[in-house]
């Protein structure tokens, strides 16, 4: 028992901010010590040598060399690692169907009705994705190594069975009843923009110009189209496509030529090679500062959220005096991550298995879409998920004006995390390759297949109470009965899926408390383990104008610096990754409350 918390309450239930904060400092110790594991044959051993200038200096296309010391932790085919103990990632191959998981997405997933999150929108659906590029792939496994699952009477999936590739473990294979192998991923571990650059030399060469570090943008401003993809852009990831992500790659595209060229003007001296490996630095971190103090704030409104993720970028004095002083020592709570020495604490760097089925968010997604002119406000297109992903991505961006893109997308809300809510585009999607999948079936068989424990045994993995019924899951009734009626009154069965899309969020969050004890763990790791957000975070290896560039935009200056036209509807937006207004209303009151740890409840408005 903690004798500061005799109660057991979790963290959102003490009665002050100050409290809320204290504990959700101790809840982050407890998961860096007891919560961080390697699994045997993670990375390849033998020796690489010393490392040269070029790669002490800059991220390489591998993710190699980010850990001088350990120079393949994090790089691209490396395993992920785990967030509970090795021992307890169990597969049970002769459960692996049990209960139907075809039927969890019929009866428990689909959506009925859309139901809006209304604190986020479209693009920042769109967003996760586009960081999901970057983080983290699994590969697309083998054809003949399928698991079939059989339909039920009344299930007008297309195909019977329906079939899902395996996933192929790094080494050895899936053993019933022994913990789960190692699963490799294909792209870097690391906080990198690869779903920009792509991960890996050859990949790198094709987004590349070799002209002044620049990469391949058209002169319409829009990404060259693949050669060998249909409907799908020249980009770093390219998988699960749809016009949402292309926005953001086509962004972040123009950006890093922008960046290349301010840094060339400042240093004529600098060759390509030089140029890239710069744009590369400042974009990456440029995204990762975007996604700690813009879109997370957007998604989780607690106000320990919204200082807590200010204070993992800028630390507990806040921005200002970053600004104005600099770091006070190395202090992580006073000056933040960023700047500060690295640290791996109890395992070495690498994304988890756990973090990626967190991060499984799919209800975030519409189906239905309306799009809508930038210049009259008038509608001008309406399309259904499956015409605008995939094969059909680019015929439909070519279709209309990247302006009314952004305005449709950033004024579209995004669907809340829950049951009922899933995609039924995504329920019955065919792939580029032909595939035909149902990703609500497949999320739940990907957490069976790779280990991830179901629900209960999940919390109990981090610390947090078991759930004693299904219905001290979730306080809707109509839920607990169907999940009763799915798991035979068995808690223990419930799937992590089913869990966080049925448990209730704290106030103001986007998604569950059991997804978010990873995300606080995750989200302050992918920084504190990354030399480049850590000790290599100056300008000696950003240069000024880099260094610069980082600590002074936002996910809206770059927006208007590549499409002006957007001011008329976002110059006035404090988030913009909430629901944008209608083109010539005011922007309602976005601003965020801002506080810093030593600042008493008396000073922010209650939910």
């Amino acid at each position: 028992m903690d004798p500061l918390n005799p109660l057991n309450l979790q963290w959102y239930q003490h009665p002050s901010l100050v409290l809320q904060l204290r504990a959700l400092t101790k809840e982050r110790k407890d998961l860096r010590e007891k919560n961080l594991f390697e699994g045997e044959g993670t990375r390849p051993d033998g020796d690489m040598g010393e490392p040269t200038p070029e790669v002490a200096r800059a991220r390489t296309p591998e993710g190699t060399w980010n850990d001088v010391g350990c120079p393949m932790m994090g790089a691209k085919g490396t395993g992920f690692g785990r967030n509970v103990p090795i021992e307890k990632t169990v597969v049970d191959r002769k459960n692996l169907l049990n209960p139907d998981p075809r039927e969890i997405s019929r009866k428990l997933m689909a959506r009925d009705t859309f139901k809006p999150a209304g604190i986020l929108n479209a693009l920042g659906a769109a967003w996760l994705q586009f960081e999901n590029h970057n983080w983290f792939f699994h590969g697309n496994g083998v054809a003949d190594k399928v698991i079939n699952i059989p339909l039920q009477d009344g299930d007008d999936f297309p195909e019977n069975p329906m079939r899902i590739r395996e996933t192929i473990p790094l080494h050895g294979e899936i053993k019933d009843g022994c913990p789960a192998p190692v699963f490799a991923n294909q792209e870097t571990h690391w906080w990198d923009g690869s779903q920009i650059y792509g991960s890996g030399q050859e990949k790198q060469g094709q987004i590349r110009t070799f002209v002044d570090g620049r990469i391949h943008v058209d002169e319409d401003g829009r990404l060259p189209l693949s050669e060998d993809i249909p409907g799908v852009d020249l980009t770093g990831m390219q998988e699960n496509w749809w016009f949402g992500p292309g926005l953001l790659h086509t962004l972040f595209a123009r950006e890093h030529n922008t960046v290349v060229a301010a840094i060339k003007k400042a240093h004529p001296e600098y060759d390509d090679q030089r140029l890239f490996e710069l744009g590369v630095l400042v974009v990456s971190a440029l995204i990762a500062k975007i996604h700690t103090v813009e879109w997370t704030p957007c998604v989780l409104r607690h106000p320990a959220l919204q200082i807590g993720m200010s204070a993992n970028w800028y630390g507990a004095l806040g921005e200002a005096f970053r600004d104005k002083v600099g770091r006070v020592g190395d202090s992580e709570a006073l000056s933040g991550i960023i700047g500060s020495s690295t640290d791996h604490h109890s395992a070495p760097f690498s994304l988890t298995e756990e973090f990626v089925s967190v991060y499984r968010m799919h209800p975030l997604i519409p189906d239905d879409w309306t799009f809508y002119s930038l210049e009259s406000g008038v509608q001008v297109q309406e399309a259904f998920f499956t015409d605008l992903q995939g094969r059909y991505t680019r015929d439909f961006m070519d279709s209309l004006e990247m302006g009314d893109m952004w305005y449709s997308i950033g004024k579209a809300s995004a669907g809340a995390v829950c049951l009922h809510n899933y995609p039924n585009s995504l329920r019955n999607l065919t792939r580029v390759d032909g595939q035909i999948t149902d990703l609500a079936t497949l999320d739940i068989v990907r957490d069976r297949e790779r280990g991830v424990p179901r629900y209960n045994d999940f919390r109990e993995a981090l610390r947090m109470p078991r759930r004693k019924r299904i219905e001290d899951i979730t306080p809707n009734k109509q839920w607990a009965k169907e999940m009763n009626e799915i798991y035979h009154g068995d808690v223990d069965a419930v799937d992590l899926q089913i869990g966080m899309q049925a448990e209730q969020p704290p106030k103001g969050f986007g998604f569950s408390d059991v997804a978010f004890r990873i995300f606080i763990l995750m989200a302050s790791r992918r920084l504190k383990s990354d030399r480049f957000f850590t000790k290599d975070f100056r300008p000696e290896v950003y240069t000024k104008t880099g260094f610069d560039w980082v600590n002074e935009n936002s996910m809206k200056d770059v927006l208007l610096r590549h499409y002006p036209e957007l001011e008329t509807v976002i110059g006035d937006v404090d988030r913009v990754f909430a629901p944008w207004p209608e083109l010539g209303a005011p922007a309602p009151g976005q601003k965020p409350v801002i506080l810093r740890a030593a600042d008493t409840v008396k000073s922010y408005l209650p939910w």
